[in-house]
């Protein structure tokens, strides 16, 4: 049985034109998202990732399962937020951006969590974490947010909070190939369930939100049962030696953040899709190839 692969159908058209000079790559739109993972009841069971499905009717990876996340918002880096845990220059030696750069792109992090899982990373104290985020006056804050009425500085300055930069762990980072149409450039962070708090389905692009155990989700996976794009399943692997969230954020200090950016080539009749040091998504797409999906 095929895996639950996901590339898109025009792939190996837009291949060959990058292999033949015909197609300019776009540049990468910055973003972020986020593994939000909490204990099992079961402390050998591992920890459980929260992941949303994105809907079928997506023009990007529809019903591939992903995590919550999406573009920096230019006003992520605005200099009011108020801010807690390593300073804006660790972030930025750490993701390998400007000072701006890194709190924009942390910003988008905490921001796509609230927005995507109604999960808030911030509290009213540099030491203390928001406890719950129900209610209609959250979310129509939440919602304001995702319609960019309201920027995330303005939303953490009207509550009074503290973004909580030391919550989060840099995972890895990976960045859309050249020959797609719609570009990112994509930190993806490692967080813990904050206590009180709960996930919810709040993103209008996803019909489907679970906790699940990275080993089972991987399994899902080679068994063709859950459809993922390679960062997903990556990171998904790279979980699963972790017993607790805890021993997860305690790694990611020590994670490669070097970009990984799938390359192509033509190779006798065949056009050859690898990813850099992950190769079991290495394709080998015949030239006359016009499908897609699971492959």
């Amino acid at each position: 049985m095929a895996n639950g692969q996901w590339y898109p159908p025009e792939w190996p058209e837009r291949i060959r034109a990058l292999e033949d000079g015909t197609l300019t790559p776009v540049p990468a739109r910055r973003a972020a998202t986020v593994l939000l993972l909490k204990d099992s009841r079961d402390p050998s069971a591992g920890p459980a990732v929260h992941m949303l499905r994105r809907r079928a009717s997506m023009a990007f990876a529809g019903g591939a399962y992903a995590y919550p996340g999406g573009g920096v918002d230019p006003r992520d880096d605005d200099h009011r937020i108020r801010w807690a845990g390593p300073t804006r220059a660790w972030w930025a030696e750490r993701l390998g951006v400007d000072r701006t750069g890194a709190q924009a792109i942390v910003c988008a992090a905490v921001r796509e969590t609230y927005e995507e899982a109604g999960v808030l990373l911030a509290g009213p104290t540099p030491d203390s974490v928001v406890g719950d985020t129900t209610g209609e006056d959250w979310e129509a804050d939440r919602a304001a947010l995702v319609a960019r009425d309201l920027s995330f500085a303005e939303f953490l300055d009207r509550r009074g909070l503290v973004l909580r930069s030391d919550l989060l762990g840099a995972w890895t980072r990976w960045i859309t190939p050249e020959f797609e149409s719609r570009r990112y450039d994509t930190w993806f962070f490692v967080a813990a369930l904050p206590q009180g708090q709960r996930t919810r389905n709040a993103s209008t692009e996803a019909d489907r939100t679970v906790w699940i155990r990275p080993p089972e989700a991987a399994v899902a996976y080679d068994k063709g049962e859950l459809l993922m794009m390679p960062p997903t399943i990556a990171t998904l692997r790279q979980l699963c030696p972790y017993g607790t969230a805890a021993e997860v954020l305690a790694a990611a200090p020590a994670q490669d953040m070097t970009p990984v950016l799938a390359r192509a080539r033509l190779e006798d009749g065949e056009i050859v899709l690898a990813w850099p040091g992950h190769d079991e998504f290495t394709k080998h797409i015949p030239t006359a190839a016009t499908g897609g999906g699971p492959a």
